[in-house]
């Protein structure tokens, strides 16, 4: 029982990131505790009935998104061109996605470059100690940064320069946020049409490209710290103006996480230093997790998080990291999905059989963000900085939109609510004009596609049924038939969250009809429609039952 509690441990939200522990505030905790179902319902004659569908319908899963994309398919011939040599059992790999193939040709490569930064700020320290971390990010992120994208740094550095007056020299506070807003996107606009342009200039054609030419690639992490500086120097501006001199300056002692977003930071630490040091800060400039420009200061320059110190949490991450990467391993040497739905080879294929091909598309996108965020979060801990979590559930253990959102990339979540969202209004009388404009941006940022577009559209239009069920039916959470009500409820959301994702990632508006096309105008497409709702209904249990444990701990993570 002691190994099975360790291994229990080791998958636990705490163990993620301690900004998900229980509360130490005893009231708030009692509060969460009060709200969960008092007795555990795992060894029912219920559950038990669940564990047996599960026992069935998981191995059929992993069968049918096999035979759906490897090479015992018929269609195996129109992507088999897509697949690289691997290194498991004498198979195939099937790294045909780009993003994820850059990451992972590079992994060697960027496993030196942690050793080097870490140990470097190590020896600098011992030797020349400094008052300020930011002196070492700088000068390291500014030799990254040439080394990754060459003279396309002038490219990149005449964004953040303009941006950078934007904040700092437009004295409206009003004017001066909406001109960061408009730039911001038009600048990903640019990018996307001329960001490749030599601009008239013979050395961007000539001159040392860096090891990462396409800079435009990671520009939209860069935008969004851009933002972060903008905004918390223009709130911190607006707030010191506000104050009596008295009372100019809080407290910088002891800031837990919420109160490190809007740390009274003096006003002379938003200066071009460390406004750079804080952009090219190198173990999360590639893709984040974000932090905020007060949250990094705070951590560098006053008071590092005591999760840094925890050595014995940072191996367990570093295990968990270990297990996804072996998991998309297994994963890619075994069914071809990514291939087969770039080759679009789904014909004659049965309706689970294209469903599993989705599906096990959607985790495999999943793990290939959480594989390269974790690898940063875990670089970042190990340099002395504690970045946000920024996947804390696994991508099939979800069954509400709103929930999911929350969930998936939770520090760019945590970015969008703190400078849209809430700026906006928050959830008011507005909160499904508030989610279109968010989502909308959401699409834009991640790539300028109609697809893209048409996804966060989606996703919204999704929202409302989930909005008006809740405000309905939760009056009614007390009665013994409620859990089964949302679990009918999460059914419909997760088919259209997988709906949404399909097309928006996956197999794009062709594949998408092709699947409801089998599902709704063939039997064979119509039982399995029931077949697997069931099967989502149990799996729906499941869900709230974990959830159920982690609140009679105290942790509600509303996700």
């Amino acid at each position: 029982m002691r190994y099975l509690s360790e291994i229990f441990n080791l998958f636990s939200l705490e163990t993620l990131d301690t900004r998900l522990s229980p509360s130490t505030n005893t009231a708030k905790r009692q509060s969460i505790v009060k709200k969960a179902y008092p007795s555990p319902r795992w060894g029912t004659l219920e559950f038990k009935f669940y564990y047996l569908v599960f026992l069935i319908a998981v191995p059929l899963m992993f069968k049918a998104g096999m035979e759906s994309a490897n090479e015992t398919n018929p269609n195996y011939p129109k992507f088999q061109h897509l697949l690289s040599d691997g290194w498991l059992f004498g198979r195939k790999v099937d790294n045909s996605d780009q993003q994820y193939r850059f990451f992972r040709n590079n992994f060697p490569m960027l496993c030196g470059l942690i050793v080097l930064h870490v140990s470097l700020r190590k020896i600098v320290n011992l030797v020349v100690p400094m008052a300020k971390r930011t002196y070492f990010d700088f000068v390291f992120g500014v030799v990254f940064l040439i080394g990754a994208h060459g003279v396309n740094v002038f490219k990149l550095g005449v964004h953040l320069v303009i941006s950078y007056m934007i904040g700092k020299y437009i004295k409206d506070r009003k004017v001066a946020l909406w001109s960061t807003w408009i730039y911001g996107i038009a600048s990903l606009f640019f990018n996307e049409w001329y960001g490749s342009y030599t601009l008239g200039l013979p050395f961007f054609k000539t001159g040392y490209q860096g090891i990462i030419p396409r800079w435009d690639v990671f520009y939209n992490f860069t935008l969004l710290r851009m933002i972060s500086f903008n905004y918390d120097y223009l709130e911190r501006e607006k707030k010191l103006t506000e104050m009596a001199s008295t009372q100019e300056n809080g407290s910088l002692l002891n800031l837990e996480d919420r109160e490190r977003l809007t740390a009274p930071l003096p006003i002379e630490d938003y200066d071009f230093f460390n406004y750079i040091s804080y952009l090219t800060y190198t173990p999360l400039f590639i893709a984040g997790p974000i932090v905020t420009f007060n949250d990094y200061i705070y951590q560098s320059n006053y008071q590092q998080s005591a999760t840094t110190k925890d050595y014995r949490r940072i191996v367990m991450y570093l295990i968990r990291f270990i297990f996804c990467l072996l998991t998309m391993e297994f994963i890619l040497h075994f069914m071809y999905v990514v291939a087969a739905s770039k080759a679009k080879a789904w014909d004659g294929d049965s309706p689970f059989q294209i469903s599993m091909l989705g599906m096990f598309n959607l985790n495999i996108i999943w793990l290939k963000l959480l594989i390269p965020w974790r690898l940063f979060r875990l670089w970042a801990l190990l340099d002395g900085i504690d970045p946000p979590e920024n996947m804390i559930r696994c991508m099939d253990n979800n069954f509400s939109a709103l929930a999911f959102w929350r969930a998936w990339h939770r520090s760019y979540n945590r970015w969008v609510i703190r400078y849209i969202y809430i700026p906006m209004g928050g959830g008011g009388k507005y909160r499904i004009l508030n989610s279109l404009l968010v989502f909308s941006f959401v699409a834009i940022w991640h790539d300028i596609e109609l697809k893209l577009l048409m996804w966060g559209w989606l996703v919204v239009v999704f929202l409302i049924p989930e909005i008006v069920a809740t405000l309905v039916f939760s009056k009614y959470s007390e009665q013994w038939w409620y859990r089964y009500l949302c679990g009918v409820g999460a059914v419909i959301n997760i088919w259209m969250m997988m709906i949404a994702n399909l097309v928006g990632f996956c197999l794009g508006t062709d594949g998408m009809w092709q699947l409801l096309h089998d599902l709704f105008k063939t039997f064979d497409g119509v039982r399995f429609l029931l077949i697997s709702s069931f099967a989502l209904f149990v799996g729906a249990q499941i869900m709230f039952e974990i959830r159920e444990s982690e609140m009679r701990k105290g942790i509600n993570v509303r996700c």
